[in-house]
């Protein structure tokens, strides 16, 4: 079983910045591809970034290239997610989800169901 816990989430200014952090219990954390996700109000969660373990590319969702950098540190178990020029269309809650199946070279999903574990979520506001 693995836990995952999301943090970093408040309110903050159009055009501001953020990093959020999440963390990830296991001894095999360097072979998780780790994503987030977000939730907006009324809407469906939606894949927003992703970092794979075996080559550590990552993958991005049009509506944040460019202004959304992922980032993995192994050592720490933990994945990151630092979010700049926000918008107020950012504003939802952001889930942390760990996918320890993919396998070596595979592109990471954007699909909810291939990962198997999942954070509480961290709320995200910006405001106007």
């Amino acid at each position: 079983q693995v836990q995952v816990v999301e943090s970093g989430g408040e309110l903050v200014q159009v055009g501001g910045s953020l990093t959020l952090s999440c963390v990830a219990s296991g001894r095999t954390f360097s072979r998780y591809t780790m994503a987030w996700f977000r939730q907006a109000p009324g809407k469906e969660r939606e894949f927003v970034a992703a970092f794979t373990w075996s080559f550590g590319s990552t993958q991005y969702a049009d509506s944040v290239k460019g202004r959304f950098t992922i980032s993995k540190d192994n050592g720490k178990n933990t994945v990151y997610l630092q979010m700049s020029s926000l918008k107020p269309e950012d504003t939802a809650v952001y889930y942390c989800a760990a996918d320890t199946n993919l396998p070596y070279g595979s592109a990471p999903s954007e699909s909810l169901s291939a990962y198997e574990y999942w954070g509480q979520g961290t709320q995200v506001t910006v405001s106007s």
